[in-house]
């Protein structure tokens, strides 16, 4: 399964900061260069360098911000594979909602609780949806057991049909 292919704890949180950090460039270079060629004055090329100017300040910001959330829930979830001793989907749906939670423990215990909430929920809806496609994709490779044909029922005559 796709767990046991991911690095070893330690390494993880490293690997998972670098990760989001990419994810957040790319996202963040993208919705930038949208939102800086339409804010910038008109004509053509005012309009391309506003959208370079806006990626170069914000990407960058986009996707510490992302490898931040990605270091801190790669850090939850070696904690509770540590506590735990086990790695399963509990883990990471835990590790959203404690995430989320810490993330935002600034704006008071009811954005913790609201923020954790999401966290987990998101979480287990992508899980669970990563379970079902890994049980569906695993049925496709189920052996297919033969049907055996009724030996009366099989044609007995010649070529064309029965002999009579």
């Amino acid at each position: 399964m796709e767990e046991y292919a991911r690095e070893p704890c330690p390494w993880r949180i490293v690997d998972d900061c670098g990760g989001g950090f990419t994810m957040g460039c790319i996202g963040g270079a993208v919705f930038q260069s949208v939102k800086g060629f339409r804010n910038a004055p008109s004509g053509t090329t005012r309009r391309l360098l506003g959208s370079l100017n806006a990626i170069k300040q914000r990407a960058p910001i986009i996707g510490g911000n992302f490898a931040i959330w990605a270091g801190l829930f790669s850090t939850v979830d070696c904690a509770l594979v540590k506590i735990r001793k086990k790695e399963d989907p509990w883990n990471l749906i835990t590790s959203g909602a404690v995430t989320g939670a810490i993330l935002s423990v600034r704006s008071g215990t009811g954005a913790m609780v609201g923020s954790a909430i999401i966290g987990g929920v998101l979480l287990a809806l992508i899980e669970g949806v990563g379970i079902l496609f890994t049980r569906y994709s695993a049925e496709q490779f189920k052996p297919v057991n033969p049907q055996m044909e009724d030996p009366s029922q099989l044609n007995t005559g010649g070529i064309f049909g029965s002999a009579a």
